[in-house]
């Protein structure tokens, strides 16, 4: 058999695999991750797989930077450039609420508080928001007590919000009503 005559098969990338375990842990958890299935869902054999990485583990730890780092480009840095810290937090709220992969993973890997490779991403993830959220309610006037609590408020918020929508499938609510509970939100918890 002539090898040329056999269909080009798309090289996949690193990030490929990690975009796809990011996908795989948002919809089933860590511990589904498994390099066969994967390579199934991918269409691809196990052996792309081992061009990028040595072990299921060397996947998960470049996944779990991955999304670490897409929270601190794609959110932080970009919310962070908005000088007026009483325009930054509407909008760090209003551009979070609408990232549900990302919440999809955070959620995932809440599940997943157990595993070891988990923990310190989470640790790192919570520490890097509580600070950013802290400054920025200092900067918007609060005292610093009361801007560290104002902060664990509304992480706790977002963390609980996540924990009934995709831990216990609660409230059940359409975009209108999701947008409306975002701007009380933001009334409830940014200083006037």
């Amino acid at each position: 058999m002539n090898v040329s005559s056999k269909p080009e098969r798309t090289r996949l990338s690193a990030e490929d695999w990690e975009l796809a375990a990011l996908h795989l842990i948002a919809e089933q958890g860590v511990g589904a991750l498994a390099v066969e299935a994967l390579a199934r869902q991918l269409g691809v054999t196990k052996g792309s797989f081992y061009w990028h990485f040595r072990t299921r583990e060397a996947l998960l730890n470049a996944a779990l930077e991955r999304w670490e780092q897409y929270g601190e480009r794609e959110v932080i840095s970009q919310i962070e450039q908005i000088a007026d810290p009483r325009k930054r937090l509407p909008e760090l709220f209003r551009r979070v609420a609408h990232e549900l992969q990302a919440h999809r993973v955070y959620a995932a890997l809440l599940k997943a508080l157990d595993h070891p490779q988990v923990v310190p991403v989470m640790a790192r993830v919570s520490q890097r928001r509580m600070e950013f959220l802290t400054t920025a309610f200092a900067e918007a006037g609060l005292q610093a007590t009361q801007a560290l609590n104002r902060a664990r408020l509304t992480y706790a918020a977002y963390v609980g919000f996540l924990q009934l929508n995709f831990t216990l499938g609660l409230p059940r609510i359409n975009h209108e009503e999701f947008d409306a509970y975002v701007e009380h939100m933001i009334a409830t918890l940014i200083p006037a």
